[in-house]
């Protein structure tokens, strides 16, 4: 059966002398294991499309008693490769491309997801800047999408709005709680609860920021790196913690060698 799809790489590895096998999350099918005949070779139609983050369109020869499908064509909607080179949206995308791969199952179609990873490459790629805020805004909804969406208003402990709270007793730190997921006013807390993260006030306002805005509009949202990294850290926390995931150490080393170049 040749079946049409959008596909976003995930992985790759080489296979034999000039083709590859990758791994794709399709739009379709979910995430599904493809071979490209020759990819490796310049000449091929293929060659040079397939390195992770990349988002295509692709033809399948699918057979559902294979377990490896085959790539005959492909067009590039979007890639890494096409913006100006920089590290750290390398680095962002990397994070966000791992993240995806071990939070869907094989063959779980996931439109929502699929979605929300499209979004958020296209945004990563059109912009020069502000990338931790946009990888902040992927690691809330994706985890809010797998279902363990964080309380980002109210206190997870006594349900009151934490913004008019936090004003009015002049606050400058709260907590944010791993398990129950969300923010947590200080006088609230048992004191008890393991995973109780101290947060900013300032960090806690652009969590609210992110979580009410939609993507295309986060480059309005006036932040400094030191509030954007620490939520990055935060939500990455919170995502290996539900999704029992946590990236692999030499994944992390990378990553960290490019940030800082």
């Amino acid at each position: 059966m040749i079946v049409k799809t959008r596909a976003v790489v995930l992985r790759e590895t080489k296979f034999r002398d000039q083709s590859k096998i990758c791994t794709l999350f399709t739009r379709d099918f979910g995430k599904i294991p493809v071979i490209l005949k020759g990819a490796r070779n310049p000449k091929s139609r293929l060659s040079g499309k397939f390195s992770p983050g990349c988002v295509l369109d692709i033809v399948l020869y699918k057979k559902n008693n294979r377990e490896v499908q085959l790539v005959s064509e492909s067009s590039v909607v979007c890639s890494p490769l096409a913006s100006e080179p920089d590290m750290e949206r390398f680095a962002a995308m990397y994070r966000i491309v791992d993240l995806v791969s071990h939070a869907i199952e094989e063959e779980e179609k996931n439109l929502p997801i699929f979605s929300l990873l499209e979004r958020t490459l296209d945004a990563l790629y059109s912009t020069r800047e502000h990338f931790e805020l946009l990888l902040a805004w992927f690691l809330l909804h994706l985890v809010s999408q797998l279902g363990f969406e964080p309380s980002v208003r109210r206190c997870v402990f006594c349900g009151e709005e934490v913004a008019p709270v936090a004003e009015a007793m002049n606050l400058r730190e709260l907590l944010f709680v791993m398990n129950p997921g969300g923010i947590a006013l200080p006088s609230a807390s048992t004191g008890r609860i393991q995973g109780e993260r101290r947060i900013p006030v300032k960090a806690f306002r652009l969590l609210n920021d992110i979580a009410a805005t939609p993507i295309e509009q986060l480059q309005g949202i006036k932040t400094d790196e030191t509030e954007a990294s620490l939520l990055c850290a935060l939500l990455q926390e919170y995502c290996a913690l539900h999704l029992e995931h946590a990236p692999r150490e030499r994944n992390l080393a990378v990553v960290e060698q490019m940030l800082s170049k």
